[in-house]
């Protein structure tokens, strides 16, 4: 297994772990990012895309750009398995734009097209019907039209659309992602929670696990505190991990673990996230022991 001699990687192999590419060294070549994810005890990676023209841009890649990630990936000690699309804040699926919501949609097929061309296994869906916006009822009936159509498409590509909750009331807890999983009535479409903004939006992390159930095909895994969504080191916010893993051991869960970081151009990027694995990583064996 990739990374099996890194820090943590013994004491929880029956779980696959994944680490944000933002956490990575800033400006690495995917190679040094794949290797320094196995060096840390990640299993995988999960690429972002963002806001960011640059970003954005990677589902457009030209035939050369395209050869040189398959090339980084069939030679890498990790994979990246799933695809964090944020890219909606900017590009609203529920804008009361046309155009916007045109050019979310776009974001969307291509972005299942990309997953379907890498390997990438899961794309996490931000669940904001807007961000830039004021919300209406006209947004979110809009953003629920567009889940729906990009549940379907996945289906057709045989990729896996998964809802994360955000700081936005259209989907801002595990239960109200599953009134979209349940409305679209396929296995193409489920939840990949992040429990860290379940916490800063006050909600009962445990609780919120134990309705998600076999829905949940990922996890994300980062500290928070209220109204503080990034960059609380681990231990110094308000997240119960320990109370957390023991719930994903109730409901039998066995999906990835990705661990939410951002690198902030700190030098010891690899010493940094090894740290996290392997603190995250004693919970859980303790939670499941």
């Amino acid at each position: 297994m990739a990374g099996s001699g890194a820090p943590g990687a013994s004491i929880d192999a029956g779980f696959r772990w994944g680490i944000y590419e933002k956490a990575l060294p800033a400006g690495a070549s995917w190679p040094a990012m794949l290797s320094a994810a196995a060096a840390a005890g990640y299993q995988f990676v999960e690429i972002s895309v963002d806001e960011s023209d640059e970003r954005l841009a990677r589902l457009e890649w030209p035939a050369a750009e395209r050869r040189v990630f398959h090339e980084a990936l069939a030679g890498g000690p990790v994979s990246v398995d799933t695809m964090c699309l944020s890219g909606h804040r900017r590009f609203a699926l529920g804008s009361a734009s046309r155009p916007q919501r045109e050019k979310a949609l776009e974001i969307m097929r291509r972005a299942i097209d990309f997953a379907a061309e890498f390997g990438v296994r899961i794309v996490q869906v931000a669940g904001y019907d807007v961000h830039y916006e004021q919300s209406t009822d006209e947004t979110r009936a809009l953003y629920a039209e567009a889940i729906a159509r990009a549940a379907e498409w996945a289906r057709r590509s045989c990729v896996m659309l998964a809802l994360e909750n955000v700081d936005c009331p259209v989907v801002d807890s595990i239960e109200a992602a599953l009134r979209f999983v349940q409305a679209a009535d396929t296995p193409w479409l489920q939840v990949y929670p992040d429990i860290g903004n379940l916490a800063a939006m006050g909600k009962d992390v445990e609780h919120e696990l134990l309705l998600g159930g076999r829905h949940l095909v990922g996890l994300h895994l980062k500290d928070t505190r209220r109204g503080e969504f990034r960059r609380v080191p681990f231990g110094e916010g308000i997240v119960d991990f320990d109370a957390a893993f023991r719930t994903l051991k109730q409901i039998g869960f066995r999906g990835p673990l990705m661990v939410e970081m951002w690198n902030d151009a700190a030098p010891d990027a690899t010493a940094v996230i090894a740290r996290a694995r392997q603190w995250l990583g004693e919970k859980l064996r303790k939670a499941f022991a």
